[in-house]
């Protein structure tokens, strides 16, 4: 039997935490440490589970795991909000060690066997959920580890980032039984060659099938000029407060220095046009006319740019429906898009994915008084308008998909702007809110993962951060650095191909999700069960 003490369980916690941290993309980048990382708390569990400890016991201890893998990875948040980098630690953190929990709770009520199916299914139900509700934060899921390491991954194609959750859940089960075997009971390497060998297997193919997949892809498609603008405008201190001239002139400026005749696209940032107008209103604009008057000596390049705007309704639209102050009807705001192309007619795309506590308040729709506590991070605060669904531009007969910040982390958001035809993704972002931190970094490194999942080019324009260039690889053709006015010129290559990916979505993650929600209802039933047994007894 397992049995550790009060002080081991604190040690491996504390392990398993330093272990996950390390693992992650700019916070260490050794990906191979998620394959540990989840092997101490699980020798942890099983203590608790062979003594019949209390199950509170292994809360605290996964708490202090994934306390320790949220501030460890996503620190920098603080420089943006302090308020809302607390919140997200502890409840991150919490909504994981209650997942594990639910582990527990069903290999001690339901059988072990169910339980360690339980520990998979539950953990990817977990992060598959995580892409869709109120409280959507999915930077951490473990599948990103990998976001840096493009070559272990080509499979992506096909999984999506829920494929390398289940690896990393899968290799740390593995690794957990041939420890608790070979170390604490002391069983002979003999006994465990099967599970050695399945050990083995299940490392070792993905790597050789993605390194096979990576040396032997051929990228398919047209040649399409882009460049991409990083005006470099700081967020706090200039770029809602400064002028809108000055910042306008950067972006078409840096275009100017490198427009040839064949530049098909330019791209500048999220919220180059830092102040909020009407869409309906916006050739009325004097700024749109002077970005018009630039563009023309751009030799019919379309311009992609990012804009705070806003549109009027007659009665509430949705929950980010405002009334109008001393005037009828509502308004919204919204994250936005906008595409000038060579007919010179602006047409805007609305952000989907939303950012908790500065874009979106969560359950505002049912707690409306909870919009007060919105962060304002420059522009409208409070609940933004969306896109109902993911949507493409088409211009010059190709299809792009505009991705505006957040919206990067959502591979099945952006496999369904592929679905609908999008040839190349374009990122536009703004990451100066969080210093020079690992953040900007491990943003940039998802762009790399949209690329593999879809087999698609990715152009990238931040404010400041990283602009870049990604082949369909994910690989990193050309990028900026830090805190420089610059920007870039790359040719990537388009095309209409959809992965299995693209044309399937999160699969792995509704199959799974499905599998938790069956094996939930059976371990609550038998919780319920017990509890009322007990209470017939007691009366």
């Amino acid at each position: 039997m397992l049995q550790l003490t009060k002080k081991q369980r604190f040690t491996l916690s504390i392990s398993a935490g330093l272990l996950l941290i390390l693992s992650f993309p700019f916070t260490g980048s050794i990906p191979f440490l998620a394959f540990l990382g989840l092997v101490p708390i699980l020798l942890i569990e099983d203590s608790i589970f062979n003594n019949n400890y209390k199950s509170s016991k292994l809360f605290i201890h996964s708490y202090i795991t994934f306390f320790l893998y949220n501030i460890g990875t996503t620190w920098w948040i603080w420089n943006a909000s302090p308020g809302g980098a607390i919140l997200a630690f502890v409840l991150n953190s919490l909504i994981m060690a209650l997942v594990f929990q639910l582990f527990h709770i069903t290999k001690k009520r339901v059988g072990i066997r169910e339980g360690y199916i339980a520990y998979i299914l539950f953990w990817i139900g977990f992060e598959y959920i995580h892409y869709e509700w109120e409280l959507s934060w999915p930077w951490l899921n473990f599948g990103n580890v990998f976001a840096s390491s493009p070559k272990l991954v080509q499979w992506y194609s096909i999984s999506g980032v829920l494929g390398g959750t289940c690896w990393i859940l899968l290799v740390n089960l593995v690794i957990f039984f041939l420890v608790k075997h070979l170390y604490f009971q002391k069983k002979t390497i003999q006994t465990q060659r099967n599970l050695l060998i399945f050990l083995a297997t299940i490392l070792i193919f993905p790597i050789i099938y993605s390194l096979i997949q990576y040396y032997s892809y051929k990228e398919i498609g047209k040649k399409t000029e882009i460049i991409v603008t990083q005006p470099n405008v700081d967020p706090y201190n200039e770029k809602f407060t400064g002028s809108v001239e000055n910042q306008l002139d950067k972006v078409c400026d840096l275009a100017d220095a490198l427009i040839t005749p064949n530049t098909e696209f330019v791209l500048a940032p999220e919220t180059a046009l830092p102040f909020n107008f009407y869409e309906d209103e916006v050739e009325r604009i004097i700024h749109y006319h002077y970005l018009v008057e630039r563009k023309a000596k751009w030799n019919n390049s379309s311009l992609l740019i990012g804009a705070s705007t806003s549109k009027f309704f007659k009665d509430k639209h949705s929950r980010a429906s405002r009334k109008i102050e001393g005037g009828p009807g509502y308004e919204e705001h919204y994250n936005s898009s906008m595409l000038i192309d060579q007919h010179d007619k602006p047409r805007f795309l609305h952000k989907s994915k939303l950012v908790l506590g500065v874009e979106k308040v969560p359950f505002s729709n049912v707690f409306p008084a909870l919009e007060q506590l919105s962060i304002d991070n420059g522009g409208a605060s409070g609940t933004l308008g969306i896109e109902d669904y993911a949507q493409v531009f088409n211009t010059k007969g190709i299809n792009i998909a505009p991705i505006v910040c957040y919206e990067s982390l959502y591979g099945s958001f952006v496999a369904e702007q592929c679905h609908k035809g999008a040839e190349l993704l374009f990122v536009i972002t703004n990451d100066g809110w969080w210093g020079n931190t690992p953040g900007y970094k491990q943003h940039r490194a998802f762009s790399q993962l949209r690329a593999i999942e879809n087999r698609k080019s990715v152009a990238r324009s931040a404010n400041t951060g990283i602009s870049c260039f990604i082949n369909q690889r994910g690989d990193i053709l050309s990028e900026t650095s830090w805190w420089k006015e610059t920007s870039l010129r790359g040719t990537l290559k388009r095309n209409q191909e959809r992965t299995f990916y693209a044309n399937n979505g999160d699969l792995i993650g509704r199959t799974f999700g499905a599998g938790a929600l069956v094996l939930l209802v059976v371990t609550l039933g038998k919780v319920f069960r017990k509890y009322m047994y007990k209470s017939r007894e007691e009366n």
